[in-house]
């Protein structure tokens, strides 16, 4: 019998009503503690797809989750409330929800500062944590480049032009690619609907970096980091990412002892999680854990 399910789209009522929506990948008799997986900003659930497969047949259980207004979650008719502390009551509505009160958790940039903050907000729920490319000091430039794509994209009529888009606008921080690869991240990141491809998120979104400027000072989060130096931490750097920088991903190093680091060649911010050398790692991390 194989040891892995199919994933179950569970929703669930967030604290204002608005229909969130999780992946739930169930492993009865689970025999380590769950792990919750967190994506960036503009992404889904979708995105752990292979992390949740090879953690659910290491005997976990695996909720991947979508952020109102991305993937399945509904969208919020007031932008303002993409904001991270209401994000983070959506989360903890959803572990709620599941009854999942301490886990292991894996974060893909937005998600990884979600991470930091938890694990200041509620110490003991997270027992260990992988980062993924992100840090608590982000890089402006990279932020500015998000900022000039998020929300924004030309008329597109199929998925093949939405794929060579991809390519065209990201194959330069990620040459090491596939053109599998690009497809399945397409499909990650556009559906078809009424014979358009659309975004599979808000593109009201962009308003969550309206204060992103040259000359603005960004946040920095060693604070929450520190809470989470006290978990087995696994922080995962593409190679050419301009997010976390090489200096600040040394210093996560010296601040957290116990971090493990690694590195993704070929590839920028975030990593896709779609090559087998990169979810490999994240699985000796992950089955050395509890």
């Amino acid at each position: 019998m194989s040891s892995t399910r199919p994933p179950e789209s569970r929703f669930v009522a967030a604290r204002d009503g608005l229909r969130l929506h999780y992946l739930d990948y169930p492993r009865p008799a689970a025999t380590r503690l769950p792990l919750v997986c967190l994506p960036g900003l503009a992404r889904t659930a979708d995105d752990f797809f292979l992390v949740a497969e090879a953690a659910q047949q290491s005997g976990r259980r695996v909720l991947a989750l979508d952020y109102r207004g991305r993937g399945r979650s509904e969208w919020d008719k007031d932008w303002r409330h993409y904001d991270p502390d209401v994000e983070e009551d959506d989360i903890f509505t959803v572990l709620a929800e599941a009854g999942v009160g301490e886990a292991v958790f894996f974060g893909t940039s937005r998600g990884g500062l979600h991470t930091m903050r938890i694990a200041r907000a509620r110490p003991g729920l997270i027992r260990a944590a992988v980062l993924n490319d992100i840090g608590p000091v982000i890089e402006k430039d990279g932020l500015l480049r998000i900022k000039s794509y998020v929300g924004k994209m030309p008329p597109l009529q199929k998925m093949s032009d939405a794929a060579a888009l991809m390519r065209f606008t990201a194959s330069a921080a990620f040459p090491a690619v596939t053109p599998q690869q690009w497809e399945i991240f397409t499909r990650q990141t556009f559906e078809e609907k009424d014979g358009k491809v659309q975004l599979r998120y808000d593109p009201e979104l962009i308003h969550t970096l309206d204060d992103i400027a040259p000359d603005a000072e960004i946040e920095d989060f060693w604070e929450p980091f520190a809470a989470l130096a006290a978990v087995p931490i696994l922080a995962i750097r593409g190679e050419t990412s301009d997010i976390l920088s090489v200096e600040v991903f040394d210093e996560m190093a010296r601040r957290a002892p116990r971090l493990e680091r690694y590195t993704v060649p070929g590839q920028g911010h975030a990593p896709l999680l779609l090559d087998q050398p990169t979810i490999d790692r994240a699985m000796a991390f992950l089955n050395a854990q509890i």
